[in-house]
C-alpha cells in the first residue's frame, strides 16, 4: 500500500479525479485539467519537472500554478483573454481587470492575481527563457565542439594530431594524402553515378554500406602509419 500510495502515476489519477469531482460544483476546477496537456509533450514536462526538482515545496507551487492561474476555456474568449492580456502584462492579469476595491469577492481576486503574477509572470516565464538560453548555449558548444574535432581530429579515422605531430607535419600530411576527406566524397559520388552492375567487389560493398547509411567503411581509429608501426612491432 505504502508503494502505491508514494507512486506519482497513482497520486496523479487520484488528483485529477478529484478535480473532476469538484468540477461538478465549480468550472472553474475543470481548469486544472489542462495540466493532462503538458503531461503529452516531453518538453511541457521537462519544464514541469524543473519547477517540482526542489522537493514537496515546489510541488505544491506547481500544483497552486495550475488551480489557480490557469483560466477556464468556457468560453473561449476567456482563454485568450489570459493568454493575449494577462501574460503580456508586467504584473500579470491583475492590470488588465477592473480594480477589484468593493467587489464582494475582492480577497479571493487579490489571491489570484498575485498568484498569476508570481507563478506564470515570474516563475513559468523565466523557466521558458532559461530552456530557450540553455538550448542556445548547448547549440554553441556543439558547434565548437565539432569545430575542434575538425581541427584536432581526423574526420575520417578519429585519431588525434597528437598522434601524428611526432613528426614534422604529421597531422597535415595526413589529412591532405591519407586520409583526405575531398577524396572520400569523390569516391562516393563516383559510386552514386556509376551503375551498379559494374560497380567491382569492393564497390559493391561500399555501396551497399552507403545505401544503409552505414560508415563502417569508414577506417575509424586506423591508418597506414598505425598499420606500419604494428607490422614493425
Amino acid at each position: 500500500m505504502g508503494v502505491v500510495l508514494t507512486d506519482n502515476s497513482f497520486l496523479y489519477l487520484i488528483w485529477y479525479a478529484t478535480m473532476s469531482i469538484l468540477g461538478h460544483y465549480n468550472n472553474f476546477f475543470f481548469a486544472a485539467h489542462l495540466l493532462d496537456i503538458a503531461m503529452g509533450f516531453k518538453t511541457l514536462r521537462t519544464i514541469l519537472s524543473s519547477v517540482t526538482h526542489n522537493g514537496k515545496q515546489a510541488r505544491g507551487n506547481n500544483t497552486a500554478r495550475h488551480l489557480l492561474s490557469v483560466p477556464p476555456v468556457y468560453p473561449p474568449q476567456c482563454y485568450l483573454f489570459h493568454l493575449y492580456a494577462g501574460v503580456r502584462a508586467g504584473g500579470g492579469i491583475g492590470d488588465e481587470l477592473e480594480d477589484p476595491a468593493g467587489d464582494p469577492y475582492e480577497l479571493w481576486r487579490i489571491l489570484f492575481d498575485i498568484t498569476f503574477f508570481f507563478f506564470v509572470i515570474v516563475i513559468l516565464l523565466a523557466i521558458i527563457q532559461g530552456l530557450i538560453i540553455d538550448a542556445f548555449g548547448e547549440l554553441r558548444d556543439q558547434q565548437e565542439q565539432v569545430k575542434e574535432d575538425m581541427e584536432t581530429k581526423c574526420f575520417i579515422c578519429g585519431i588525434g594530431n597528437d598522434y601524428f605531430d611526432t613528426t614534422p607535419h604529421g597531422f597535415e600530411t595526413h589529412t591532405l594524402q591519407e586520409h583526405n576527406l575531398a577524396n572520400y566524397l569523390f569516391f562516393l559520388m563516383y559510386l552514386i553515378n556509376k551503375d551498379e552492375t559494374e560497380h567491382t567487389g569492393q564497390e559493391s560493398y561500399v555501396w551497399k554500406m552507403y545505401q544503409e547509411r552505414c560508415w563502417d567503411f569508414f577506417p575509424a581509429g586506423d591508418c597506414f602509419r598505425k598499420q606500419y608501426e604494428d607490422l614493425l612491432g
